[in-house]
């Protein structure tokens, strides 16, 4: 046998269990640490940290090497792991954790135990993530503090020593920290463990695995992977997948698009067995809080307009046709009732259209009260799981689910929290196709409308690939809607994206062209456009159009003129703005010529539209101070008017809006005509980030203080209208202002603290002398407001 000999190796893991059937053997369990002296023939020599004064030998195969630097103290050596000391630390804590989980189980604390099991599901994943050494500082500085505050906190809850920690999350060496010291670093970590378990135990409901994920971000997601369709049509189809709360009797997030074959696989032969989607709650918990949601799925195949017409003659074809719908509530999933696991399949059948009058957003809405089908066997199979934290998070904490193909369906509408500076900025125009009337004229039987929706500029000419049917899909130049047979009132309830550039949205406008298909294909070439329908993206006042249905008028005429922009344009193009104009079969006269358009009184067309837009407003009053240097002469209206803006509008613009008040303050500042207005209006925006409400929007004022504020004299300004206030009320003079001021003290001080730094690093720290005089002269008059014995408004400011 060969001999035994000294090793580099000096410290492992055992990865197997290993039982004693020898006298020298070592038994070892599944994360034993073990100090290796010595290595013989596959063998090793040593014993476990558990128990150093029992030595034995153990098989090589079963330990992992780990690396460690050895203290030689004497004769003796000691091992210490080379990993960062919070790996360390995590490790000692899940092995003090594993114990008293055990006797949890035994104990039948059922509920205590899964709540351990979770905790220590979370730091394991937080400890691979440590030693992936693949996260920027920033990530890394972040994760620690989420895993010493789980540690704590689950330390605290078993009853075990609470470990007090420096400002970088260190642990504390008693030998060299003083007391005092330990005593306020202790009493700290005790209050911040305090609060989190009153947090923990307050009656609002969270979701399981929200963990640390969801303390960080209000976002969350729902993972989708659609492992298989299986349905018998014949012909190519589209599936639109997509969020849909019966409450509301509306979709509320973007479709995912999907192009099935006619052979029973994906179009894109590459996306087989990787047809995945995140669809993303921007609004955070909101939609958590809905009663019911379900996930749909409209499917469309595409082809002839009737499925039993025989090849006998010759048919029209590349007709979007309604097939059927599916439908699964997934309340349970989203709100964390039951687990959500991306192996799990889901079957959710499908309900076929059975008459021509069905549509498929009122299937839909008949679908969900659950009554069962019989499906035959036809249907999707897919796999969800609800992942926390905003997309980049996502994708770094579960690459194995969502990487860069995975398409993103957003949410219709505005995301809960808008960091300033986020390079993500939004410009989307969600439209959706309502319904319509349509007379069948000279026709025997009703028209088979079809809708085609483009983007054009003021010219007519098409705007190419700015609309997009969902994720997943290409963007197009020309929409095409789905063909009803045969009725006269239509309702499609189908929404797409507009993604016009931003600089184009003044001179674009949408339109729309009808026309009737034909099965024939003969007679279907031979069809032409019967009317057409036109609204601009941008109203005259510069303000977006605004959220909503529009009813729009329908014009009629020769199909040359019905595409010609400059014989529509300048024609009124909604009903309730115009109705008094719109005479029954009236032609309009454009530049003195007669524009051969007349008014469809017969038929009618709705749209709704929806702007999620971070750079475009829709208030008249609020985009008059974002472009106040184009009519300067209005600056002092507008920031009056300020004060009665939509709140919510004016958080969506924050980083804007306070741009525009400091832009206006530093381009100002030889002069005070504004200062107040300016003043008034900066403390009207911290008292909405104060309100409940938009509470989420205080770390955005914070990061806007930090990162973006750049107004280096504001805290001249700030401070002089801010005493002015108090010395007016000190005087017995009624202060209107002041009370909502006093609120947002805080952040009026953050601003001027801010700005005076910024000039003292421009100016090299000049003119002390005078911000000395300022501050000086506020706490002046703040003590002689809180001296004075007058009563009325000076006691009421008190």
């Amino acid at each position: 046998m060969a001999p035994w000999l000294p090793t580099k190796e000096k410290y492992g893991v055992a990865v197997w269990n290993f039982e004693r059937t020898k006298e020298h053997h070592l038994p070892l369990e599944i994360g034993e640490m073990v100090h290796i002296l010595q290595a013989s023939e596959g063998w090793y020599c040593g014993y476990s940290l558990r128990n150093r004064a029992a030595r034995g030998i153990f098989p090589a195969s079963l330990i992992r090497l780990k690396g460690a630097v050895v203290e030689q103290r004497g004769a003796e050596e000691s091992v210490v792991p080379a990993e960062m000391p919070m790996v360390q630390e995590i490790t000692t804590t899940l092995r003090e954790w594993a114990t008293i989980w055990k006797q949890l189980f035994v104990a039948g604390q059922m509920e205590r135990y899964r709540q351990v099991k979770r905790m220590m599901q979370e730091l394991m994943e937080q400890r691979s993530q440590l030693l992936s050494g693949t996260l920027p500082k920033d990530q890394l500085l972040r994760l620690r503090k989420e895993v010493t505050g789980k540690m704590d906190y689950g330390n605290k809850i078993l009853a075990l020593d609470l470990v007090v920690r420096d400002e970088d999350e260190n642990i504390l060496d008693p030998d060299r920290t003083s007391v005092i010291s330990l005593f306020q670093a202790h009493r700290r970590a005790a209050q911040t463990l305090s609060q989190r378990i009153q947090e923990e135990t307050s009656p609002q409901p969270r979701a399981p695995g929200h963990g640390a994920h969801g303390a960080a971000s209000p976002s969350h997601n729902l993972y989708l992977c659609v492992r298989n369709f299986v349905c018998h049509i014949g012909e190519e189809a589209q599936l639109f997948m997509a969020l849909y709360d019966p409450g509301e009797q509306r979709i509320i997030s973007e479709n995912y698009v999907i192009r099935w074959a006619s052979t029973g696989v994906p179009q894109d032969i590459e996306l087989l067995n990787n047809l995945k989607v995140v669809f993303t709650w921007d609004l955070g918990s909101t939609d958590l809080k809905r009663e019911r949601l379900f996930l749909v799925c409209q499917i469309i195949r595409v082809g002839r307009m009737d499925l039993r017409d025989s090849h006998s003659r010759k048919l029209s074809t590349g007709l979007r046709r309604p097939f059927g719908i599916s439908v699964m509530d997934i309340t349970d999933i989203t709100k964390g009732t039951c687990d959500s696991d991306e192996d799990k399949q889901h079957f959710i059948p499908v309900h076929l259209v059975a008459a021509d009058g069905d549509f498929l957003h009122n299937m839909i809405r008949k679908a969900v009260e659950g009554k069962d089908i019989n499906h035959k066997g036809q249907g999707l199979w897919v796999s969800l799981k609800v992942l926390w934290g905003d997309l980049s998070q996502v994708r770094r904490d579960h690459p194995h689910l969502v990487d860069r193909s995975t398409a993103v369906a957003r949410k219709l509408g505005y995301p809960e929290v808008i960091m300033p500076g986020k390079c993500d900025v939004r410009n989307d125009i969600y439209l959706t196709l309502v319904q319509g009337e349509f007379d069948k004229g000279n026709k025997k039987t009703q028209k088979n409308v079809e809708v085609t929706v483009c983007v054009c500029d003021e010219a007519g000419n098409v705007v190419q690939n700015v609309i997009h049917a969902g994720a997943g899909d290409s963007p197009t130049s020309h929409y095409r809607s789905v063909v009803y047979y045969q009725q006269r009132h239509q309702r499609w309830m189908e929404t797409l994206k507009i993604a016009v550039p931003i600089e184009d949205v003044h001179r674009t406008h949408l339109r729309f062209t009808f026309r009737h298909r034909s099965s024939s294909d003969s007679k279907d070439r031979s069809e032409r456009i019967f009317s057409m329908a036109f609204v601009r993206l941008m109203r005259p006042d510069g303000t977006t159009l605004r959220d909503g249905e529009h009813d729009l008028v329908l014009y009629k005429g020769d199909n040359k003129k019905l595409e010609d922009a400059s014989t529509y344009l300048s024609l009124p193009s909604e009903r309730n703005l115009s109705e008094s104009k719109l005479l029954s079969g009236s032609s309009f006269r454009v530049s003195g010529t007669t524009s051969s358009l007349a008014v469809s009184t017969r038929d009618s067309f709705q749209i709704s539209t929806l702007v999620c837009s971070t750079k475009l407003t829709q208030n008249v009053n609020l985009l008059g101070l974002l472009k106040w240097r184009s009519k300067p002469s209005l600056l002092r209206g507008n920031l009056q008017k300020l004060m009665n803006v939509d709140g919510g509008e004016v958080i969506k613009f924050l980083q804007d809006t306070l741009d525009a008040l400091f832009s206006i303050m530093m381009e100002h500042s030889e002069t005070d005509v504004y200062d107040t207005l300016v003043f008034d209006a900066l403390v009207f925006i911290v008292g909405l980030v104060a309100d409940r409400k938009f509470q989420h929007f205080n770390t955005v004022l914070e990061a806007y203080i930090r990162q973006h504020f750049s107004a280096t004299l504001a805290y001249k300004k700030l401070l002089s209208v801010l005493t002015q206030y108090m010395e007016q009320a000190g005087r017995g003079e009624p202060c209107e202002p002041l009370p909502r001021t006093f609120k947002a003290l805080e952040y009026i001080f953050k601003f001027i603290v801010r700005s005076r730094h910024l000039f003292a690093q421009l100016y090299e720290g000049k003119e002390v002398a005078e911000f000395q005089r300022l501050l000086q002269r506020f706490f002046l008059a703040l003590n002689q407001l809180m001296e004075s014995p007058l009563e009325g408004p000076t006691l009421l400011s008190q």
